[in-house]
């Protein structure tokens, strides 16, 4: 997950100099303002691939395996609970739709910063740079808004990352409270939470990623042992459609809906990969990628939803991890080991909520303040603190990945990319294709939109109805 939002870091040295990308000010130097606007004229020859300078390029399979690995965390696990709220038939069909429209809206992401690329003549764009060109490259009335709706990007790429964190920490403690209580130590999961704040804190102030990357591979592997040993418990029994349902009902449906969303999409990391590939024209397209890597993605989503669903039933739990034996050995180091995984995992999520609050706002504000380290660190601790206060407050795993997919995730992966290509083309395209673009896009905006209200308004009352029923 490094550098998930911008692919850029500007943590300063020990000695409180910037380094990276130096600074801010270079972090922004394909910025775009408003008083460029007119220079959105034509495309020309201009191909932004053969100008990106990548040190360090990603292959096609390097690529692959990035994507695995961000679409593989804890969402995937909550699958079979999502499955309960639609039914095993409803999940099956409506999980492929939704990873179907999650592509497709990735697809204009991506296709829409290459076109804003040739049209600008840059060789690359982060999603909030590419909202901004979006804009000013759109209607003369959307131009004064360009600003804003980089900060509007950025609010919810903050809010996606720091939401992340928060699921992990309560991912963590749920499994840590499962394997005590099968030696017998029922320990709440809100102390539980107050009991591992220290070490999440000393943890996210290693401020060089490279650091962490050890922590990152070993938490790989660890999550496709986990993997097994989930399908182990699945299959080793038969399972019938007996007492499981085909199809719920319509009021359960905005849980499954924010959940799956939740756990398919990478949008944070797409444009960054997409940017570092040695050949990025084999990202797109239609045997692309993108396409390869989301097509066996939501295999196995639905692979685990299904399966796990039709093991366990009404019985599946939030995670199902916690329906694991607990007694048995394998299912206890299986839980603990995942949550050893997650507590890695906790440090990259945060790494990217603090490099967009560090880079964005925070560093071109203290440039000449002597005391930067002091203002990083304290950012970190304040992040995570963040992330504690959240999991203490909302500890019920499925309520949290439903909301932060209906607050995050339908609007960065479904409500905004049409909604920007719409607005950036609108006078670049005509007749049929306009049609076409038209009317993709108004179904999408309003799925996204639907989402949204509905998925947050009903997972705030969720929650509020649970908290009340504990009180």
């Amino acid at each position: 997950m490094i550098n998930a939002a911008y692919n850029n870091s500007s943590f300063i040295d020990d000695d409180g100099k910037s380094n990276g990308k130096e600074s801010y000010e270079k972090h922004r130097s394909i910025e775009l303002s408003t008083k460029s606007a007119n220079s959105f004229q034509s495309t020309g020859d201009y191909e932004p691939y053969d100008h990106r300078k990548v040190e360090i390029p990603l292959t096609n399979f390097d690529t692959i395996i990035h994507l695995f690995k961000m679409s593989l965390g804890t969402g995937i696990f909550a699958m079979p609970n999502a499955f309960k709220s639609s039914g095993y038939i409803v999940g099956f069909i409506g999980t492929i739709i939704l990873g179907t429209i999650a592509t497709s809206c990735v697809h204009t992401l991506v296709n829409l910063e290459y076109f804003l690329c040739k049209l600008k003549k840059v060789p690359s764009m982060n999603y909030p740079n590419t909202a901004e060109a979006a804009l000013l490259a759109g209607p003369e009335p959307f131009h004064k808004y360009a600003k804003t709706m980089v900060h509007v990007i950025n609010a919810f790429l903050l809010l996606y990352q720091i939401g992340s964190s928060c699921i992990y920490v309560v991912f963590m403690t749920t499994n840590i409270q499962a394997v005590l209580a099968s030696f017998g130590y029922n320990i709440h999961i809100r102390l539980l939470a107050v009991i591992i704040l220290v070490p999440l804190i000393l943890l996210n102030w290693i401020r060089k990623l490279k650091y962490l990357t050890p922590l990152s591979t070993i938490g790989n592997f660890i999550t496709i042992g986990s993997f097994l040993v989930i399908f182990y418990y699945i299959f080793r029994e038969p399972f019938t459609l007996e007492g499981k349902k085909p199809y719920a009902t319509v009021s359960e449906f905005p849980m499954f809906f924010c959940t799956v969303l939740f756990a398919l999409e990478a949008i944070g990391v797409i444009m960054p990969l997409e940017n570092e590939m040695r050949t990025p024209k084999d990202f797109r397209g239609s045997t692309g990628i993108l396409n390869r890597a989301m097509f066996l993605i939501v295999a196995l989503y639905i692979g685990l939803g299904l399966t796990g669903y039709l093991r366990y039933g009404d019985e599946i739990k939030p995670t199902i991890t916690i329906n694991l034996p607990q007694t048995d050995t394998l299912a206890l180091l299986a839980k603990a080991l995942i949550a050893v995984s997650v507590f890695a995992t906790h440090a990259l999520s945060c790494y990217v909520a603090i490099d967009i609050a560090w880079s964005e706002y925070i560093l071109k504000r203290i440039e000449k303040s002597n005391r930067k380290l002091l203002w990083e660190y304290a950012l970190r601790t304040g992040i995570v603190f963040i992330t504690f206060v959240m999991a203490v407050a909302i500890p019920d795993l499925d309520l949290f990945i439903s909301l932060i997919g209906a607050l995050s995730l339908a609007t960065l992966g479904i409500l905004f990319p049409p909604f920007l290509e719409t607005v950036a083309k609108w006078n670049r395209v005509s007749g049929f294709t306009k049609a076409l673009m038209i009317s993709k896009n108004l179904l999408f905006g309003v799925i996204g939109l639907a989402g949204f209200f509905i998925g947050s308004s009903i997972s705030m009352k969720d929650i509020i109805n649970r908290y009340l029923e504990e009180s």
